[in-house]
């Protein structure tokens, strides 16, 4: 009985001060949950200009970051928005660390991946509204099913989602039982495991949409996400387009004539298994097939950075894949390199190539544009929708889908006049134009403003 009543008191106790924390006032700062902070990608970028936006139109207001690395800190925080993407914060952000990461990794949950993962953030949520409590509460990583535990924590809600958990796209590719990165073989060759997982993800959607309105702002990043997030949480008063930052500044200065000997394509992504770059390789080692013998060899480079382990073994199964293909001394990798290293590689590159299928917007794919890189990018969502679309009557670049149609445009990009090629990309480049920094801070400090500061609404 001791030992029953002395349970029941640690419980108690536990739960009082869970209360209390539930009902005590947030503390008057912006908090971003953004585990991780040194992924190198677009939504990285996004975080730092999210943070320096907020910090220009409150400048009273204190900023959090919620991350799950356990090196960061204020200053070196600071130090990379600078280097890596250009940005300079007003002030460095304060570092709230979250120790638990794992609960979100993909690898911890081999099976059901979307709801362990989504579960796993709510407790990562826990562990970082215990800790810090901001009066708003900044999403910037895709994390919907935190919002209604921020809410009961008393925090305004907001959202910046680069892309829907999950989509119509996605269930109509297990309808199909199509083999993906997100559909093993294993699945799509079964009838009733495909039956089985349209169920689960009937159920996802469902809960999904239900956790996704709890936000009172929501910002997503392209004509195709917004039209998913509308559909499946289902806000559309409260849901704002606005293009991701793109640094369309440095490289719009890098002059568009350039070498072609020997020509150079240029991939950039973290080496991630949805971006696809096996079908890049495969496309460059076709397209040297059809070249004519006597044109100089074309190089491609590869540029990316690392979440873990599983990415940097996928970087050594495309430099395998390279030397089966007789292509590698064709191909360079650069890995985790500076932001500088890159403008100067993009500013040799004449094509750019991107193969993500359903990539929510692509912020390389500006990248290459504004660079002068032409771009070779997949048929699909973002690219298609919203970005290599003419400018002015002009084409700005090519859209592909299959191996074969990105040998296809690197061969026709290969094959261009100087003048051919300075022109598509001159086109391209204004175009780049649309999806600048300064579009972003307009844009995003147009949505927040009426939350943030509601009086000067």
């Amino acid at each position: 009985m001791a030992i029953l009543a002395g349970l029941v008191a640690v419980l108690s106790a536990l739960l009082a001060a869970a209360l209390r924390r539930l009902l005590r006032q947030p503390t008057q700062a912006a908090g971003f949950f953004h585990l991780y902070t040194n992924d190198g990608g677009g939504g990285e970028r996004v975080l730092w200009c999210a943070v320096r936006a907020v910090q220009e139109l409150h400048p009273g207001l204190p900023c959090a970051v919620f991350t799950g690395d356990a090196d960061a800190s204020p200053e070196g925080l600071a130090a990379r928005a600078l280097d890596r993407f250009g940005v300079r914060l007003l002030s460095p952000p304060q570092v709230v660390h979250l120790n638990k990461r794992k609960w979100i990794e993909a690898s911890t949950y081999p099976h059901f991946t979307m709801i362990g993962q989504s579960l796993g953030s709510v407790y990562l949520a826990w562990e970082a509204l215990t800790n810090f409590t901001p009066q708003f509460y900044f999403d910037t990583s895709g994390y919907a099913f935190t919002y209604p535990l921020a809410r009961l924590f008393g925090c305004k809600v907001i959202s910046y989602t680069h892309y829907p958990t999950i989509s119509s796209d996605m269930v109509g590719r297990v309808k199909q039982r199509s083999s993906m990165y997100n559909n093993n073989s294993r699945i799509a060759g079964s009838i009733w495991l495909s039956r089985c997982k349209i169920l689960y993800y009937t159920i996802f959607s469902w809960l999904y949409g239900l956790v996704g309105s709890c936000a009172h702002l929501v910002m997503v990043n392209s004509s195709w996400t917004k039209s998913h997030i509308v559909n499946i949480w289902k806000i559309p008063e409260r849901t704002k387009r606005v293009y991701p930052p793109c640094d369309t500044s440095a490289l719009q200065m890098l002059p568009l004539e350039r070498s072609t000997t020997p020509p150079v394509l240029i991939s950039v992504a973290q080496f991630r298994p949805e971006k696809a770059h096996g079908l890049q390789l495969e496309a460059f080692a076709l397209a040297l097939t059809r070249l004519d013998p006597h044109f100089p060899k074309p190089k491609l480079q590869f540029v990316g950075s690392f979440r873990n382990k599983e990415d940097l073994e996928r970087l050594q199964k495309l430099k395998d894949r390279a030397f089966e293909l007789h292509i590698d001394e064709l191909v360079e990798f650069h890995k985790d390199i500076s932001y500088m290293e890159l403008v100067q590689l993009l500013g040799r590159a004449i094509a750019g190539l991107h193969s993500m299928t359903d990539e929510h917007f692509g912020i390389v794919v500006v990248e290459y544009m504004a660079a002068g890189a032409i771009p070779i990018a997949h048929k699909s969502a973002g690219p298609m929708m919203d970005i290599v679309l003419d400018e002015d009557g002009h084409q700005t670049g090519f859209l592909a889908s299959k191996k074969e149609e990105f040998a296809d445009a690197i061969i026709k990009v290969l094959s261009m006049s100087e003048k051919e090629r300075q022109e598509m990309a001159a086109a391209s480049r204004k175009r780049a134009q649309r999806f600048s920094g300064q579009r972003f801070h307009e844009d995003f400090t147009e949505a927040v403003q009426p939350i943030l500061l509601p009086r000067e609404a």
